[in-house]
């Protein structure tokens, strides 16, 4: 009987937890470790399957299997606070005031990386943010991605910010880098659209491979997808949504819950 998947899954994870890969190294091309092992590909395949369910390994696309940078499971207080971003660093190392911090991505006084280039580019608009934008799915619209996590972690959040064309067209600043995630909010509400309100819609959903290729897990793992919208102060008409998708396995969300007056204790008298 040949190498069984979870003998050789086991094996590769001793080897990565004593350090023979570090994190961003790229194992042995499967074929390699086939020979190694003395055992099919498609044996190998499954094992690194395994243990990109175990968020140790990712197959990329056109890189190999790499060895991830371990990443924390996060606790999200979850409320309705948005508040001042205050947690981006100017080129002379002063604390930058710009945008806002909603609840998805509070994490205290942490600053995050940006694991791909920040990008602001006009591309067709998905069904679902089309659909909440008020604008035919396909229509060319102003996208700022964003994907970014504490430093020294795997990827935590890809965001994608779509603005209307409309907007866009009134206030060609918000395609600016600006002061860092949100600054082009401060954009749209000095042209007239302040204050901008916000509702939230969350979902549970499995990731496409696209998403999942930035946020470097495999399809198979579900992934938290929040949806903002936001509503111009001037036309009540949504202005921007923003879709932010955080990986399952890496997050928590804890909500305070609140007592109704009927539900007061004690109970008031004949209750």
């Amino acid at each position: 009987m040949g190498v069984r998947f979870e003998e050789i899954a086991g094996d590769l994870r001793r080897r990565i937890r004593e350090g023979e890969w570090r994190p961003g190294e790229v194992l042995p091309p499967m074929a390699e470790l086939a020979v190694e092992y003395g055992a099919a590909r498609n044996t190998v395949a499954a094992a690194v399957a395994v243990l990109e369910d175990e968020r140790l390994l990712w197959a990329a696309r056109k890189r190999g299997t790499v060895v991830l940078r371990p990443g924390e499971r996060r606790t999200l207080q979850r409320g309705n606070l948005v508040r001042r971003n205050t947690r981006h660093v100017g080129e002379g190392g002063e604390r930058v005031v710009g945008g806002y911090n909603f609840p998805a991505a509070l994490s205290g006084d942490e600053v995050w990386a940006h694991h791909i280039p920040a990008t602001a580019e006009v591309v067709p608009i998905p069904e679902r943010p089309a659909n909440k934008l008020k604008v035919i799915p396909g229509t060319p619209v102003l996208r700022r991605r964003r994907c970014t996590g504490p430093e020294g972690e795997a990827p935590f959040q890809l965001s994608d910010s779509w603005i209307h064309p409309d907007a866009y067209a009134e206030v060609p600043a918000v395609a600016e880098p600006g002061a860092g995630p949100g600054a082009w909010i401060d954009r749209l509400e000095e042209a007239g659209h302040g204050p901008i309100s916000w509702i939230e819609i969350q979902r549970v959903r499995m990731p496409v491979k696209e998403e999942a290729d930035l946020l470097q897990i495999p399809t198979r793992i579900p992934i938290l997808e929040i949806l903002r919208i936001g509503y111009s102060a001037r036309t009540q008409r949504p202005v921007e949504v923003t879709v932010a998708r955080i990986p399952g396995d890496r997050v928590e969300i804890i909500t305070r819950l609140q007592r109704d007056a009927s539900a007061a204790y004690p109970p008031a008298a004949g209750s």
